[in-house]
Order: C-alpha cells, then structure tokens, then sequence
C-alpha cells in the first residue's frame, strides 16, 4: 500500500484491495475520521481539520486486513425482469443463449466494490467471466431508473434515469436511492447483492 497526502485533510491510500482496506479503516471507528471511500484502486481517508496526518498515515499503512470485505447477514435480493434491451446482443458477444446469460447473471453472488458516477450507484463485483462484455460503442442518452446491467468486470443497477452506455439486461422496481431514506442509497461498499429472475 501506498499512502498519499490529499490535502489538508485526507490521505490517499493506493491499494490493490481496496474493499478490504475500506472494512479495516471502518473498524478503527477513530474520532477524527470523517469518511471513508473507496474507489476501484484507492481508499480515501478524509478526517477533521485539525488532524495529525502523519501518525494516521503510518497507522494505515501498516493496517491488518480482513479476510473479507463484505457486510455479514443476508445478500440484498434485487428481484429482476430480465428483458434488456441488449441482452441478445450480450448472448451474441459471449457465444451464450439468452437464458444462458440471464443464468450465469443470477447465478453469481456480487459484492459492492465502491459507489460512483451517480447517487447510489455501485460497482459490483462478482460477475461472471463469460459475461465480461465491453460498454456501446456510443451511449444511450436515457437509461431507466432500475435498469440491470453489466459492463467490464462489473454489474450495476441505475439508481435514477441518466445517460449510460453499460449493457442492459433486465429491469427491477427496487429503489435504490431515496434522499428521504438514512442512508438515501440502499447500496454501500461491501454489501452482497443476488439477483432473481422474474416473469
């Protein structure tokens, strides 16, 4: 791991396992640790003003890791229509039939690597190799709130209607983000995701 100053107020921590180092960080549950975000390659650690940085940076860099970074209990069911609009193209990628696409996607267990580009969406990891499919060559300008999909290494849902060029499988009429809920998104790092097909 790699620890970075960011600001006044933050460290950067370049990690290859991230999600963990997210857990672990959590866990200190130390006073002048504001948040905690994790991204694809780094956790950001932003803290009070005031902070020492430099004794909480040697701390993290020598933090010992979970062996998992997933929260315990249930996975979240996330109920889904699998009727994409690009599903047939993904089955015409990967070589797969459509009802083989639709069970390797709700087959696999997913864990929430980090949030991004929108309110409540989350990077989830855990998808099937076979499903590994690139983004469109050119984006939709409107992809509805609740729309599946898959893109890389990584599947997702839409939390509200927004451009995207992610592939899309199926619908759910799970909400995922609600600023009148605590926490407004229903997804946070770690949290374990299935999906289960419906009519």
């Amino acid at each position: 791991m790699k620890v970075l100053r960011a600001g006044d107020a933050a460290l950067l921590v370049e990690t290859e396992t991230p999600h963990r180092l997210h857990a672990a960080v959590r866990a200190l549950g130390r006073t002048e640790i504001v948040d905690v975000v994790p991204g694809a390659g780094t956790v950001l650690v932003t803290t009070a003003p005031g902070t020492d940085l430099g004794p909480l940076g040697a701390l993290l860099g020598g933090l010992p890791l979970p062996e998992t970074s997933t929260a315990g209990g249930e996975p979240l069911r996330v109920p889904v229509v699998y009727d994409g609009a690009d599903l047939d193209e993904v089955a015409a990628i990967t070589g797969l039939t459509r009802a083989q696409v639709v069970e390797r996607h709700a087959a696999a267990e997913y864990v929430v690597a980090y949030l991004g580009f929108s309110p409540g969406f989350g990077y989830l990891t855990g998808l099937d190799e076979r499903l590994h499919v690139p983004r469109r060559d050119s984006p939709r300008t409107a992809v509805p709130a609740g729309s599946v999909a898959i893109a890389g290494p990584y599947g997702a849902i839409y939390p509200s209607s927004s451009p995207g060029g992610w592939r899309l499988l199926g619908r759910t009429t799970l909400r995922l983000w609600d600023p009148d809920r605590e926490p407004p998104s229903l997804l946070q790092p770690g949290t374990r995701v299935r999906f289960e097909a419906r009519a």
